[in-house]
């Protein structure tokens, strides 16, 4: 695999995404943080995130409240040193409630491959237990399990 540095390729993005992906599934705070500068910028949702030691308090707060976690994303276009990408994930809360929640997300890079910007618009929808998609052991979601595409999402 080439190095996954901009500018992309159509092969190294679509990889740089996968690994996110693979990242976040991991719900490890401190290595998803490893892929970002130090000095990152996000915008999640409503929350501004700056610096990884944010990330890794954010990731925290997040996978404390958003219990069996499954993500899938996809790339969606890229140029240059930014890749925008498509997600969905499934989660629950403490009390039992699904939902499948629906964003899209753009990032810039630096010449060394790390994230510096992040810019993520997220959607919630409540799901009944019947409704759920996203059926891998946590983790990694097996290479051959549908993806986003797949499931008309």
């Amino acid at each position: 695999m080439a190095n996954l540095v901009p500018p992309f390729t159509l092969e190294t993005a679509i990889a740089k995404v996968r690994l996110a992906e693979d990242g976040w599934n991991s719900r490890d705070p401190r290595r998803v943080s490893l892929v970002y500068s130090e000095d990152t910028q996000w915008r999640n949702r409503a929350e501004i995130v700056t610096g990884r030691e944010e990330v890794v308090a954010f990731l925290t707060r997040k996978w404390a409240r958003e219990l069996d976690y499954r993500l899938i994303k996809e790339l969606w276009a890229f140029t240059g040193a930014r890749i925008a990408v498509r997600f969905a994930y499934e989660w629950h809360d403490d009390s039992g409630n699904w939902f499948r929640s629906y964003g899209n997300e753009n990032w810039e890079f630096n010449e060394q491959g790390l994230m510096f910007r992040r810019f993520a618009c997220i959607n919630d929808l409540p799901i009944t237990s019947d409704d759920r998609r996203f059926f891998w052991p946590l983790g990694r979601r097996p290479d051959d399990h549908p993806g986003l595409s797949d499931f008309g999402l």
